[in-house]
């Protein structure tokens, strides 16, 4: 199983050629896209992308839009993780928590990323790197939740993950260890008996993992649910809302339903980051309270996640719905963040 996933993620394509032949795409356009947001898709998901309708396709597939004027306008670091970051790799803007990027490598390279201006060009992880978030979060006895990403945090190998993880479990403040990965519907290959028991000896440890579409919901998927769930590891899901691959009830309740079935739990539906190169990818924010309330009439509350939004200048995550938000006129919404600050929004259209 080790060595299948390798060489899948060894086979990744990265080059405008063969992403242009696989996909039919004008060449000239997919190497000036490629240039700025390099492009990575690993062979089983270029597979499950080419059979199935472009809502997959989309989600990794470099697109002229990219570079579109209206692009360019977004910030390059929306939720102003940089602007946290006491040491490398690790962000500080919540009290209790922090976020700690511990791999610069993903199975594949999603368009709309909230890390769009690192991943694959700029994000370095180093064992001086990873000590020293380590150390900070020893430092700072506030800290009881850890969120581990990248990159891909299942992606490393799994005595180095496990060395991480069991740093981290030293630390006696530090209650909840997370792990968030897109690898159960992107790379389902990496998970196996062994990887899963050795992340269930440091519970209490959570996945968030990522699925954005039904069709990502395969049988090898299902398999790496499953086979994390019966380690004891509770799985959640943080979908992104996507213009034109799943801004409908109809794919929504599906994939909800779906991933409740994988004993995964809708847990976030994400209002789409402003990341330059993938304003495309919003949809306005009305739609999103619009869906959760079609779906709320049709489906359990097992199955409807909160829909969220990260504001920009980092002013933090919002759990929305229409009492929060006030016409701020010239397209912006005022929206009330828990602390009682009015943020300004810029709507899409």
């Amino acid at each position: 199983m080790a060595t299948t996933w390798k060489l899948l993620l060894n086979e990744s394509i990265t080059d405008p050629d063969d992403i242009a032949r696989a996909f039919g795409l004008d060449l000239e356009s997919t190497k000036r896209v490629s240039e700025a947001y390099p492009v990575k898709i690993n062979p089983y998901f270029l597979k499950l992308a080419q059979d199935n309708s472009k809502a997959l396709s989309r989600q990794v597939v470099p697109d002229i839009d990219e570079l579109s004027p209206r692009n360019t306008s977004c910030p390059q670091d929306p939720i102003m993780e940089e602007a946290y970051s006491p040491v490398a790799n690790l962000t500080h803007r919540y009290h209790d928590r922090v976020l700690f990027l511990i791999s610069d490598t993903c199975p594949v390279h999603c368009r709309f990323c909230t890390r769009k201006r690192k991943v694959g060009k700029g994000l370095t992880v180093t064992d001086d790197t990873i000590r020293e978030g380590i150390e900070y979060i020893r430092g700072k006895p506030e800290i009881r939740d850890v969120l581990l990403s990248g990159g891909d945090p299942l992606l490393l190998e799994d005595d180095k993950l496990e060395g991480i993880l069991d740093s981290i479990r030293q630390i006696t403040h530090v209650e909840v260890i997370r792990v968030g990965t897109r690898v159960p519907g992107t790379l389902p290959q990496r998970v196996d008996e062994k990887l899963a028991r050795m992340l269930s000896r440091f519970h209490p440890l959570y996945i968030h993992t990522h699925f954005n579409h039904p069709a990502e919901i395969a049988l090898e998927s299902s398999k790496a649910c499953r086979i994390l769930a019966d380690a004891g590891i509770p799985l959640s899901s943080q979908t992104v809302l996507l213009a034109g691959i799943n801004d409908d009830t109809d794919t929504l309740e599906a994939l909800f339903r779906s991933l409740l079935s994988m004993r995964v739990r809708p847990y976030y539906l994400f209002q789409s980051d402003m990341v330059r190169g993938s304003e495309h990818f919003r949809t306005p924010i009305e739609r999103g309270i619009q869906l959760i309330d079609a779906l709320r009439s049709c489906t359990s509350e097992m199955a409807l996640p909160k829909f969220a939004v990260d504001l920009p200048e980092g002013k933090g995550k919002v759990v929305l719905d229409s009492g929060h938000l006030e016409d701020g006129g010239k397209g912006e919404l005022m929206i009330t963040t828990l602390e009682g600050e009015k943020v300004k929004y810029p709507n899409p259209k």
